[in-house]
């Protein structure tokens, strides 16, 4: 039998302390779902006969770019493979990317709600300097984030088990302390690794993943 202090250390133990939301397709709302990368391939002059061959292009400086490679440096050889032209002053990160990722309304109440009784941060993989055009471009929720692991920054990316293992020191929580929620399976999966509680939101139907987020974190409080 567990006697009145045990029982109120385990509650204590057993508590959501700590929230981490992914940015893109969650925090904000950018590609996920949507046609925005054929979008941006009809943008850069790349023949819909091509989509295949640039798809292929970016799974191989994908990587580069989320830790140390400068977006804009891919402007050459997207112009050299594809043979496009494009304006002088084209930015690949802010007219490819960020002038395309929209305001996710519906999580922003949620992330203040459940800041009222945890602390809340962000676990994000991010092209380099994205983060601070995304703040520029104000479509951020109006938050102070406690923690902000972004893998430009600390040269880690998810899904390495590295970057969940900083994310828990930064935290000052652990295992089922912590609730990550992300919008990529592969991401969430490699966070139960460590015992996370996780949400997989759905930015193809945010109002209704936001919704079930808040019910699933206030059953977590009651369950505590």
């Amino acid at each position: 039998m567990v006697n009145g202090i045990d029982k109120i250390i385990f509650i204590m133990s057993a508590q959501i302390k700590f929230v981490y939301f992914d940015i893109g397709g969650v925090a904000i709302l950018d590609f996920s779902g949507t046609n925005k990368w054929e979008k941006l391939q009809e943008e850069l002059g790349i023949p819909p006969e091509r989509s295949k061959e640039f798809r292929e292009f970016w799974k191989i400086y994908g990587k580069e770019i989320c830790l140390d490679r400068d977006i804009e440096s891919l402007l050459p050889l997207i112009k050299s493979q594809f043979g496009v032209k494009l304006p002088q002053q084209y930015s690949l990160l802010k007219n490819g990317f960020v002038n395309r990722f929209e305001i996710n309304h519906s999580i922003g109440p949620v992330i203040k709600e459940i800041h009222k009784s945890c602390r809340v941060g962000l676990l994000t993989n991010m092209y380099l300097n994205m983060f601070e055009a995304i703040k520029e471009k104000d479509i951020l929720p109006s938050v102070s984030w406690d923690v902000i692991v972004d893998s430009s920054k600390v040269k880690l990316e998810k899904p390495d088990p590295k970057i969940y293992i900083l994310a828990e020191q930064l935290s000052r929580c652990h295992g089922k302390e912590i609730l990550f929620v992300e919008n990529t399976p592969k991401h969430i999966e490699a966070a139960s690794q460590f015992n996370w509680k996780t949400f997989l939101y759905d930015p193809t139907h945010s109002e209704e993943s936001s919704q079930k987020l808040a019910q699933y974190f206030s059953s977590l409080i009651k369950q505590s």
